[in-house]
């Protein structure tokens, strides 16, 4: 296989360029920083409920909200194992994509007969969670700017332009919008995408949900979980016992309490910085006056956002596979020096800016990479999970189907067969890993060879478990 250097690897900036920018960053999710939570008791007495969710990230969150609006009357306890939102749902970018299927390629190619259906139903939900943030008063700092994909390789630019989707823009218009030199064409989906405060939606979901009757506690890990004598189910944490009539499980990447799901999902690490806010004349010299996401078309696609301070986050490329999730993985330096070396060359007039925040979170990977889902123990515990780094929009959608199940109902959504149907469990240990970072591999060799797939990756496509990003 021929090998081509990537435009990162022709235009690379001074190593002294990185040193400067790096130093004065600190470990630590800027969302988090920025929005603390308001603090809500640990469960430490025995108690019951007409539902619990487990999980205080952004499914569990909507899970409960949506049960309370469904429901007034029901009670529902929230159990979440550290914080609101410390996990994904405080690290990521704060795209909230109307995509459901980790784009069209990906849906198309899985469910290829219901893909319009999925789509039309990803941007019904995109819609009703817009309507969610104005009625319910969310001060998230919404903004539906929609995505720009930037094309930096002749090949990508290829790819583009056999797109059809959104507005097309040439080497000019794409370099007018934002002043990257590397830019060579791109397409803007203007309203398919909304930008959020990430840390700011759990926090006002974790706020609404009280105001409307949500037991919220934090510090109360689910421990274990099991079948009732009476009919219902039975959690355990650390320090009581919870019995409920109906169990939402939305543990994300981490240990599920069902043994069915435990292959389903992989951690895979995301690597993210943040620049201090730019001033006046750094904002001119990048332009980016209509604010969208952005995103480029590698495999290994690195995704940017402005804040609403004007700070630029920039994350993505590495995507590395741990057997676990740990706080040891977060800081990575290769990754953050890749990261910031790759920011100086999309934008070379910003040398000098420097990062004030590193930080990294674990990606609940399933093989579909989108979310699948479930009913468990004779329909009394739902489940949702493996959004693959695409769930600040996805997991409402799946809290309406986790709902839809637990209620009995037979609804447009719960007939998809992207729901009925599970996902592909990975392999076990050690095998998984052995093929992850041999896909990550055959991916890099792409990029490095016009986007051509080898072998490997043309049969995990025929398997239904190949990739685009």
């Amino acid at each position: 296989m021929s090998r081509h250097s990537t435009v990162f690897e022709r235009q690379p900036p001074r190593e002294a360029a990185i040193d400067a920018t790096l130093r004065p960053s600190r470990l630590g999710s800027y969302w988090l920083e920025d929005a603390p939570g308001a603090g809500h008791p640990q469960l430490t007495a025995a108690t019951t409920a007409d539902l619990v969710v487990v999980g205080g990230g952004y499914c569990g969150l909507w899970t409960a909200v949506l049960a309370k609006r469904r429901d007034p009357g029901r009670r529902v306890v929230l159990l979440e194992a550290e914080t609101i939102g410390w996990a994904a749902s405080g690290r990521n970018g704060g795209f909230v994509e109307a995509s459901l299927t980790h784009g069209e390629v990906n849906g198309r190619a899985r469910w290829p007969d219901e893909y319009d259906t999925l789509h039309r139903l990803g941007r019904e939900n995109l819609d009703a969670l817009e309507r969610d943030v104005l009625d319910l008063g969310l001060d998230v700092q919404l903004e539906r700017t929609g995505t720009l994909s930037v094309a930096y390789e002749p090949h990508q630019v290829r790819w583009l332009e056999e797109d059809e989707t959104g507005d097309w823009l040439d080497e000019s218009a794409v370099q007018a919008e934002i002043h990257s030199p590397i830019y060579r064409a791109g397409r803007w989906e203007r309203d398919e995408t909304a930008l959020v405060h990430p840390a700011r939606l759990a926090h006002e979901l974790a706020r609404v949900a009280g105001e409307l009757g949500v037991e919220v506690f934090e510090h109360s890990r689910v421990t274990g979980l099991s079948s009732g004598r009476t009919g219902g189910v039975r959690l355990r944490t650390e320090r009581a016992v919870v019995r409920a009539s109906a169990v939402a499980l939305a543990t994300n990447v981490f240990r599920p309490l069902l043994r069915r799901t435990r292959l389903s999902t992989v951690p895979v690490y995301d690597y993210v910085l943040m620049t201090e806010p730019l001033d006046a004349a750094q904002k001119a010299s990048i332009g980016w006056d209509r604010r969208q996401g952005v995103a480029d078309l590698a495999h290994q696609f690195h995704y940017s956002r402005l804040s609403a301070d004007d700070r630029i986050l920039y994350g993505g490329y590495d995507a590395i596979h741990r057997r676990q999730v740990s706080p040891e993985h977060e800081d990575r330096e290769a990754s953050y020096r890749r990261l910031a070396s790759h920011f100086l060359t999309t934008y070379p007039q910003l040398e000098g800016v420097a990062f004030t925040h590193r930080w990294a979170g674990a990606i609940d990977t399933s093989t579909r990479f989108c979310a699948f889902h479930g009913l468990a123990r004779r329909g009394r515990v739902a489940y949702a999970s493996g959004f693959t780094g695409l769930g600040v929009g996805a997991t409402r959608f799946a809290a309406e189907v986790m709902l839809d199940h637990l209620a009995g109902d037979d609804t447009e959504r719960t007939r998809l067969a992207m729901v009925r149907r599970p996902a592909v469990p990975f392999p076990p240990e050690p095998l998984a890993t052995i093929g992850i970072e041999a896909t990550r591999w055959s991916l890099d060799r792409a990029d490095h060879d016009e986007g051509r797939r080898n072998l490997l990756l043309r049969t995990l496509d025929r398997l239904g478990l190949g990739f685009d990003s």
